[in-house]
């Protein structure tokens, strides 16, 4: 996957193929337990109808998967909707397609077809935000320097949070490129300025919000 994307919010979305009804539920989750919760929670939900199937991608690079055709024929359904999901590339995120058996067969292409339909349903009803590899990086230094590395943040566009006024001030900045905010500081500051060592984090930006993510 080129770029990665989370889930904000959930959705759901629906497909019809000769009056069978296929209705996709999405969730976020960030664990197996929570997948599992959740497929179980939409079993629960549409216990009537013939199948919900299941797929589910979960890790910060999408690295633990799954999914389950229960019931419909091997490979046209749980593996279908995976597919979509990996696709998109979406991760920590589980999705339910439950069917309402229509009364007529739809052969191997036609389910194939219709799970993948109802997951990209459900994924443009979610919102998706975009999750980067980042560092989270501490500074600190006097008044003057703060002026002047605070106006080229706000310049080069770096968000800068958690600012403290004491002695000195002390900030924090959520960057993709840590050694070139570090060089910035540097250059700006004249090396004035204390930079800490930067911790790995992974981070989105969602109305101009930075949010740090757990993985």
């Amino acid at each position: 996957m080129s770029d990665l994307y989370t889930l904000h919010t959930g959705g759901t979305g629906e497909y019809e193929e000769k009056k069978s009804r296929f209705i996709a539920t999405v969730e976020p989750v960030s664990s197996e337990e929570e997948a599992a919760a959740f497929i179980a929670s939409v079993k629960k939900q549409y216990w009537d109808a013939r199948h919900n199937c299941s797929a589910y991608v979960i890790g910060e690079r999408g690295e633990k998967t799954k999914c389950s055709d229960d019931g419909e024929p091997s490979g046209t359904a749980g593996r279908p909707m995976l597919d979509v999901l990996t696709g998109s590339g979406v991760t920590n995120a589980c999705v339910v397609v439950t069917r309402y058996f229509g009364g007529t067969l739809l052969g191997t292409g036609g389910l194939v077809r219709a799970y993948s339909s109802a997951v990209k349903e459900a994924l443009r009803n979610c919102s998706l935000i975009r999750k980067v590899s980042g560092s989270l990086i501490t500074i600190e230094c006097d008044y003057t320097e703060f002026g002047k590395a605070e106006h080229m943040c706000s310049r080069k566009g770096y968000p800068l949070t958690d600012i403290t006024y004491e002695e000195n001030v002390r900030a924090s900045a959520v960057v993709e490129d840590a050694g070139a905010f570090i060089r910035d500081i540097t250059d700006v500051t004249s090396g004035r300025a204390n930079i800490y060592d930067p911790v790995p984090v992974f981070f989105a930006v969602t109305d101009g919000k930075i949010m740090i993510m757990d993985r």
